[in-house]
């Protein structure tokens, strides 16, 4: 079962996507209003303090590695998105070639602007099983990569 949901993506496998840059913009606001709280905790017990800046930078840090951990990526059964740090947390998600309906980005100005798209890949008969993505690097390039091999795909007569 550890083999399943390993951290490492498979030989075969091309790696498309990873968070982007503005991903991190969350925690960094969450680590200024932490120095904030740090800063009044200070005037009640030196304690306090010190129980503010272990939890600040424990759920900061956890945050920053859940964003680390996310790699979309695709071979050939299918496109995976890989996250989790925890063990019982980390996992596979993913489209068969098969079930693929399309892969679409959201256009705006600010994701033009900042070249962080949120992608969808959907699934063609439920809604459940198609991964959603927000704020990945290169999306517009990677869903025109995913809808140029599904077409591949079908034009090829490969998904029978």
């Amino acid at each position: 079962m550890e083999e399943d949901n390993n951290a490492r993506i498979a030989p075969g496998a091309t790696l498309l996507s990873v968070k982007a840059w503005t991903a991190y913009i969350g925690p960094l606001l969450m680590a200024f209003v932490m120095l904030f709280v740090l800063r009044l905790s200070f005037t009640y017990s030196e304690w306090l303090a010190a129980g503010v800046l272990f939890l600040a930078t424990v759920v900061i840090g956890y945050r920053v590695l859940l964003i680390r951990s996310v790699q979309l990526y695709c071979d050939d059964v299918g496109v995976w998105m890989y996250a989790g740090v925890l063990p019982w947390a980390r996992g596979v998600q993913g489209v068969k070639w098969r079930d693929l309906d399309e892969a679409t980005f959201v256009q705006s100005f600010w994701s033009w602007l900042f070249r962080s798209y949120s992608i969808r890949i959907g699934h063609r008969f439920t809604k459940s099983s198609e991964i959603l993505l927000s704020h990945m690097a290169r999306g517009k390039e990677v869903v025109a990569q995913i809808n140029e091999r599904h077409q591949q795909l079908i034009r090829g007569n490969a998904l029978n």
